[in-house]
């Protein structure tokens, strides 16, 4: 199939009125919608949103393909749309974008539309063509480029890796666009470089050019440029470089000399066999690097799209208390109007929604966006009830897993009538058996193991706090952002969410430890560290500051077996400490700049100063002092 088959007249807008993202995505669905390609626009237009949430489809050089695989498309179809002033559209390289493309994919797209979207990112990355779609000056032109530069070839021939050939993987959520634009960024930097490279791509149409298993036993190296599960278990041995599918696009000649140089680690594997990689949306319940890698994507899934409610509501929270901590009640001397408002956004509004959100978005992580609304509606009740996280976990799975089923039940419903089930069968029946298992089954146990858990922790005895605060300033030290930190991190919004606050001053200075630290001991021990690294440690000054644990990952990752053990001591003192001095938290983030709406505001900063310290003195015995050239 011919790409101009799917890109007409009629889906061409040579000048863009619009200078922002989201407005030009509207424009561009409304160019759709008009010609008749969409049965929903409104779907559409959020699958296509949904999409931009995982990474900008600005992709650099002046283009952005905003794409989506949706039952919301009649027909596949291509729009061209084009802004001279060029769009703010986040691209990766930071410029504006002239020409968009948005790719509506149906559904069940077969094999031959999906190569000719596929095709059309490909033929993008040439610049040749890129300069006479900025200058044609009719939408017949446009097509003319296309057609030119468009060639209808059959599937290429599976081609054998040699020994010592450069191995990759590209893959992206839907399959359509940046799978191909690596793999062809790839090939071109190889082909440059003179490397030889073959590139396995994990696209909707299924995988081609499939990695063999002599070929990864020769290979030196495996890049893998992927958004979405992919085959891992059989790089296992092998030494694997693991980035986003945009690194492939963005940074091929980087990747393909460390590939070269085997300046990649080694991968472990899961020791759980295998991980399928395919488009099925019931993969994305059961695939991944065995059942515990999964559960952690589908949580990560969770945590990542409620932080931000819980980083602007909690931080509105804590600029309420400026005019005291009763501020926000009318009945309190204190009370102000501006602080109530605060505090009414923030806290009745952004904190209560985030038990809902993140089981919105676990269930959507296991069963596509059909999963959404079931476990929105779960989370919800999960609230309501006082069930807290605990309950709003148990409801974004019980969702997810709830609209499998009813995917696999629901097969027999012909093909005709597939539009139905993600606008009414997914989201009746899901909401339903979800809402009846959470009201008669979950709400009230996790509700009362939620109270006892809350007791239990204001019985403890001082020693007993102090060693739990110990342990959570650790675990957020030991992978900064990773499963420990993140499994922290919740615990103590799920203490705040139940009125106990006292863990989660633990859990934040603890986390704020390991850039602080950082920042130092490159301040304190400069020779110790190269000109660049007290550059970096400048910055970490501020991230620590802010609660952003994450700052101190390059260090780690460039000295793991010293920054990571005097890390996880500094943070662990620093915890400790803050339940040493009975420290509460009501505020889920806000690193120093919160610190005034605790009760010992003064002893809680002594606590992470101390912590600092213990880590820069750590930091300063163990590390070797560094020759500069």
């Amino acid at each position: 199939m011919k790409i101009t088959e799917l890109l007409t007249k009629h889906t061409i807008k040579l000048n863009i009125e619009s200078k922002e993202k989201e407005n030009v995505i509207d424009e561009m669905v409304t160019v759709l919608d008009k010609a008749g390609k969409l049965n929903d626009r409104q779907a559409y237009k959020e699958a296509i949103l949904n999409r931009e949430s995982q990474s900008s489809t600005g992709i650099g050089e002046g283009i952005a393909i905003p794409h989506a695989k949706t039952a919301s498309v009649i027909n596949p179809a291509i729009a061209f749309g084009r802004s001279k002033d060029g769009v703010d559209y986040e691209s990766l390289d930071g410029q504006p974008a002239h020409l968009v493309f948005m790719i509506a994919a149906t559904e069940g797209a077969n094999n031959t539309h999906l190569e000719a979207l596929s095709r059309l990112s490909t033929l993008l990355m040439r610049e040749e063509i890129r300069k006479q779609l900025l200058e044609a000056e009719s939408e017949d032109a446009i097509i003319d480029i296309i057609n030119q530069h468009d060639k209808d070839d059959d599937e290429e021939e599976e081609e054998e890796a040699a020994p010592g050939k450069i191995l990759a993987v590209t893959a992206c959520p839907t399959g359509i666009a940046h799978t191909f634009m690596a793999a062809d960024a790839l090939k071109e930097k190889a082909k440059e470089l003179g490397v030889e490279i073959k590139v396995e791509t994990n696209g909707s149409s299924g995988i081609k050019h499939k990695l063999t298993a002599q070929e990864i036993e020769d290979a030196p190296a495996i890049i893998v440029a992927a958004d979405k599960q992919v085959e891992m278990e059989r790089f296992k041995g092998k030494r694997v470089l693991q980035v986003p599918v945009t690194a492939g696009i963005r940074r091929p000649q980087e990747l393909i000399e460390k590939a070269m140089n085997q300046d990649a680690p080694i991968y472990q594997g899961s020791g759980s066999g295998s991980a399928a990689s395919n488009d099925d949306e019931e993969a994305k319940g059961k695939s991944g690097s065995g059942i515990g890698n999964a559960f952690y994507k589908h949580l990560m899934s969770g945590v990542s799209n409620m932080l931000p409610f819980v980083v602007g509501g909690g931080i509105l929270v804590a600029i309420s208390f400026f005019w005291g901590i009763h501020s926000a009640d009318p009945n309190d001397p204190s009370y102000n109007t501006f602080a109530a408002a605060l505090n009414f956004i923030g806290g009745d509004n952004a904190l209560k929604l985030i038990v809902a959100v993140l089981a919105g978005f676990i269930a959507m992580s296991i069963a596509d966006r059909p999963g959404f609304a079931p476990g929105m509606v779960g989370g919800f009740m999960a609230t309501q009830a006082n069930a807290g996280f605990l309950g709003g976990l148990i409801a974004g799975f019980l969702a997810g897993y709830v609209v499998i089923l009813l995917k696999k039940v629901f097969t027999f419903i012909p093909q005709s009538l597939d539009g139905l089930k993600p606008v009414l069968i997914y989201p009746l029946f899901g909401i339903f058996i979800t809402g009846v298992l959470m009201q008669f089954v979950v709400n009230t146990p996790v509700a009362a193991f939620m109270n006892f858990l809350t007791n239990w922790l204001e019985s403890l005895g001082t020693g007993n706090l102090v060693l739990m605060g110990i342990i959570l300033g650790g675990m957020m030290a030991i992978d900064m952002g990773g499963p420990l930190n993140k499994a922290a991190f919740t615990f103590g919004i799920a203490m705040i969410d139940a009125g106990n606050y006292a863990p989660h001053a633990a859990i934040m200075a603890g986390g704020m430890v390991p850039p602080l630290g950082i920042a130092l001991a490159t301040t304190i021990f400069r020779n110790k560290f190269t000109q660049r690294d007290r550059e970096a440690g400048i910055t970490c000054y501020f991230m620590g500051a802010a609660f952003v644990t994450e700052g101190a990952i390059p260090f780690a990752a460039a000295d793991p077996l010293r920054v990571i053990p005097a890390a996880v001591v500094g943070a662990a003192v620093a915890g400790g400490l803050t339940e040493f001095f009975r420290v509460t938290l009501p505020a889920p983030h806000g690193g120093v700049f919160v610190a005034f709406i605790t009760n010992h505001p003064m002893l809680y900063l002594l606590s992470i100063v101390i912590g600092a310290v213990v880590m820069a003195i750590i930091l300063g015995i163990v590390k070797k002092p560094v020759t500069e050239k």
